[in-house]
């Protein structure tokens, strides 16, 4: 563990969640001004600190469950080409009659 103090874990819960809330607004923000960028048919704007220049691309993208559910592969096969991995997730949600 860590040199915090299992005391202040109730602190680190709430700094967590009040983290992911900023986070929330910082990526609605970022989606406001990309919007505002695209809107308006800007290419490239130069700030003070940064240059944005909004990119065009084509991406193409294989939906393998719909390809696999076509060719109805056995389930050796599917099997045999999973993978599995371990990982810890971290949910923060508010506490019932408490406010942020």
């Amino acid at each position: 563990m860590s040199k915090v103090a299992k005391r202040d874990l109730p602190g680190l819960a709430d700094e967590l969640g009040f983290l992911r809330a900023q986070i929330a607004d910082l990526k609605d923000r970022e989606s406001d001004i990309r919007e505002t960028f695209i809107e308006a048919g800007i290419t490239a704007m130069e700030g003070d600190t940064f240059r944005a220049v909004v990119v065009e691309s084509l991406r193409t993208t294989i939906n393998w469950k719909a390809v696999a559910a076509k060719l109805k592969p056995s389930r050796q096969l599917v099997t045999s080409h999973t993978t599995e991995k371990e990982v810890i997730a971290i949910r923060v949600n508010a506490r019932r009659g408490v406010a942020a």
